[in-house]
Parts: C-alpha cells; structure tokens; sequence
C-alpha cells in the first residue's frame, strides 16, 4: 500500500467533496480520485460512496479514518514542531454560547498575529469527542470538559438569565419566583432534535432546583430564542453575555434575577500531548493574554 494515498482519504472524509479535498491538498481533483481508487484497491474494500451530490464514507471507510486521525495528527505535530513560526490548518469546535469566544475580535487578532495560520471554527453544541472527529482543540462550559483534557478559561464565571422583552412584561406581566414561569410562554433550547428542552436551572436559600418549562418555542439555536424574545414572543433562557448587549439597549429585560447561580465558565481544551502543535501553542498564548488584557 502507498501510505501517500492515506492523507488524500482523511481529506476527503473531512471535506466530504472531492473539489474541496483536492484545494485543500493543492492536488487536482482526478489525482485525489484516482488515489482514493488505489487505495481501495489496495484494501480491497469500498471507502467512499460516490453520487453526483454528495461523498459519503462507507462503513469500512468511517473505520479506516478513524484509526488514521490520531497517528497522522500526531505526525502533522510532530512536522510542525520543527516550523519557524506557527502555520497549518486551526480547526475547533465551539459551542455556540461561547460568546467571548464567538464575539469576533479575539479570532480577528489572532488571524492578524498569525498569518500562516488558517482557522477552521465548526460551531456545535453536540458533545462530540474532539479527537475522534479531528479537531484540535474545542471550546465549553468547563462543566461538560472531560477530565483528561487540559483546560484554559476563555471567560469568568457566568449565569443563565431569563430575559424578556418590555412589550412581553407589559401585557403578561413579570414572574416573581422561577415557579411562576410555568404560567408564562417561554422560549427553551434543545441540543437536538430527539432531545427534551433544558431544564431552566435556579437557586433559592444556597439550594439549586429547576424548572422544567413547557416552551412554546423550542430550538437548537440560540439567535433565534433571542428574536423571537426581542419580538415579543415570550421569556428566554440563555448566558448573561450573549444579551448583555439587548439588556444595555433596553430591548431585553433581566427577570428573577435573586435567584440564579454562577457556574463554571467556557474554556478551551485539547487532549494532552507530549509536543503541542505550534498552532495551538499560539493559540493557548493568545487565549491567555487576551483574558489577561480584559
């Protein structure tokens, strides 16, 4: 087998288009697929399912990428350990109430630091293992980080507000207890599309309890629970920082707030390796300073 042909695979299961995977490498599009065609000649098996849409790995494809991401991570490390400056391909998975994160300047100073480095931000808040899929290093709530990743704050201790807009408080009124909310419309977020809304998490006397609300609205994405608060549609739950800018306007209005507790911030993370990458090296630095500077 030519093992020269294993970096053209994992592209393709990355990029998941044959176009793109041949970009990325710098190669045509007929050199990635010919060499794709090798390879499975070479194993004998189907690796990836061709249509005229759409690139899919096959079951014995999925297999193969998933043994080759870890080893061939750790040699593209190893290679770039040895660069004069950080360079190479960034990619994080962030969730989307990262706002710090997510805000725009902190990456827009660090692309402007580091021009040979090229990011690549998947935003997703599904708990996926970041090693298995490929990524370098991802952004959380520290509460949900395993224990074996290495961890660096992007932000302080935060809070989840219930939020809503004057129009809403004027014609329904303002609740007095997080109990209260189950007279109200309420706008609530779910992970997917199989999944219940979260419960809205308070605490009273130093005791947490929840409520679980009965969301008119309920969606996986957070711009949208705040537009449909902004236009009246009810009371929303979501991380002070991502309405910080709505409460200063006036747009949204801060509700109960005697009874929410601060958690654990976003942090940054990434598996424990014996030589870090240049890349995330960099990145580290600049997450520390940046939270240092504000």
């Amino acid at each position: 087998m030519d093992l020269n042909l294993l970096p053209l695979l994992l592209a393709v299961a990355e990029e998941r288009n044959f176009r793109a995977a041949a970009d990325r490498l710098g190669v045509t599009r007929s050199a990635v697929s010919q060499g794709v065609r090798r390879l499975e000649d070479a194993v004998g098996l189907q690796l990836v399912m061709r249509t005229t849409r759409a690139v899919r790995l096959t079951e014995a494809g999925e297999r193969l990428v998933d043994s080759l991401r870890a080893p061939l991570g750790a040699v593209q490390d190893a290679l770039e350990v040895n660069t004069d400056a950080p360079s190479g391909r960034l990619r994080l998975a962030v969730t989307s109430i990262a706002e710090d994160f997510l805000a725009g300047p902190l990456l827009a100073r660090f692309a402007q630091a580091h021009p040979k480095v090229t990011v690549d931000v998947t935003v997703t808040d599904d708990e996926l293992d970041i090693v298995e899929h490929g990524y370098d290093a991802g952004v959380r709530l520290g509460e949900v980080i395993e224990q074996d990743m290495i961890a660096v704050p992007v932000s302080g201790l935060q809070t989840e507000v219930a939020a809503a807009s004057p129009g809403y408080i004027a014609q329904h009124g303002t609740p007095d207890h997080p109990k209260d909310l189950l007279g109200h419309r309420c706008i609530g977020w779910r992970p997917g599309p199989n999944t219940a809304p979260r419960r809205w998490e308070f605490e009273e006397d130093g005791k947490p309890f929840d409520v679980m609300v009965d969301p008119q609205v309920t969606t996986n994405d957070l711009r949208l629970m705040l537009r449909v608060a902004l236009a009246g549609g009810g009371i929303t739950f979501a991380p002070r920082d991502c309405m910080r800018d709505h409460f200063d306007s006036g747009a949204l209005v801060p509700l109960l707030e005697d009874y929410l507790p601060p958690f654990a911030g976003f942090y940054l993370y990434f598996p424990q390796r014996k030589h870090m990458a240049p890349k995330l090296r960099a990145l580290v630095d600049h997450v520390r300073q940046w939270r240092f500077a504000s």
